[in-house]
């Protein structure tokens, strides 16, 4: 599959200004040295800029014509006059990253959804503890956030969520988790397994079509919404309005957005997995072969 140049650049001017206005009101925080408590959080503990977000790729199998601007783009290869992103030099270059990508992606895809946590991964991550990461007051206050903690069963399956655990928290986790053990675990039920679909999609660099890309920022974008709406902190003063996971209507609301998430999330790891693994099928003179690999809302 090729694309011609008024047809890709087309699309990289739509993505441009859609990634711009994803990240329009974080780059303007940034101006001002303001920092935000819900949003900041996707671009640090997810360290993309937004310029990362902005660069438009076609994804896996699909050569550009007429680009010799990116005959030198990491990843790419010259195909007679063609470029076209190469699956098989990113599995080359990086055999073990592929790997991980592939098996993350494969192995959460195969397990059904869990959706019991309530985000208590957020409560744990305060248990018993004077000081917090975020510097915000806690909605219950300390006494009456352990209570919540220490009433409900945790069950985070998620090992990037449970090393921030409190030392009291860890030992109530229904699994003591490792970061070997991740990819046994993790499941497509998981808000965080949710929004480390970004991750995976950036670390996949031009093997996933830009639009893809920004899909899958915006899920991590609405998912980081409703991981604060729950979390135990007061965050009135920005505008969010809790999800209060300590009763049953909380519950009930938590459950029915996480679902949501969840079949967004699948629907995204399959096509994450259909777009690197298996392109376009090559034509004479214009694409690549699949690889054999190793085995805000606007407030954004």
């Amino acid at each position: 599959m090729a694309l011609t140049r008024a047809e890709w650049t087309e699309r990289e001017r739509a993505h441009q200004e859609r990634a711009d206005a994803l990240t329009a009101a974080h780059r303007d925080r940034a101006t001002k040295g303001e920092k935000h408590p819900v949003w900041d959080f996707l671009f640090t503990y997810y360290a993309y800029k937004p310029a990362q977000l902005r660069r438009w790729h076609p994804g896996a199998g699909v050569a550009l014509r007429d680009a010799p601007e990116r005959s030198g783009w990491r990843w790419y290869s010259s195909i007679g006059g063609d470029v076209a992103p190469d699956a098989d030099a990113f599995a080359a270059e990086k055999p073990e990253l592929a790997a991980l990508v592939e098996r993350m992606l494969r192995r959460t895809a195969s397990r059904p959804g869990q959706l019991g946590c309530f985000g208590l991964h957020e409560w744990a991550m305060v248990y018993r503890q004077d000081e917090h990461r975020h510097p915000v007051p806690l909605r219950l206050g300390r006494s009456g956030t352990d209570a919540v903690v220490e009433s409900h069963d945790l069950r985070c399956t998620h090992f990037d969520a449970f090393r921030f655990f409190t030392p009291d928290a860890v030992p109530r986790n229904r699994t003591s988790l490792t970061r070997d053990d991740q990819a046994l675990v993790e499941q497509p039920g998981c808000l965080h397994a949710g929004m480390d679909l970004y991750k995976w999609a950036m670390k996949l660099g031009p093997l996933v079509p830009g639009e893809l890309l920004l899909d899958t920022f915006e899920l991590a974008r609405d998912i980081r919404l409703l991981d604060m709406e729950a979390a135990p902190y007061d965050l009135s003063a920005w505008g969010v309005v809790p999800v209060p996971i300590e009763t049953a209507e909380g519950k009930s609301e938590y459950v029915r957005r996480q679902r949501g998430f969840a079949e967004r999330g699948t629907a995204l790891r399959a096509a994450l997995l259909d777009a690197w693994l298996s392109p376009p099928a090559r034509t004479p003179g214009t694409a690549t072969s699949a690889p054999a690999m190793p085995t805000a809302p606007a407030g954004a």
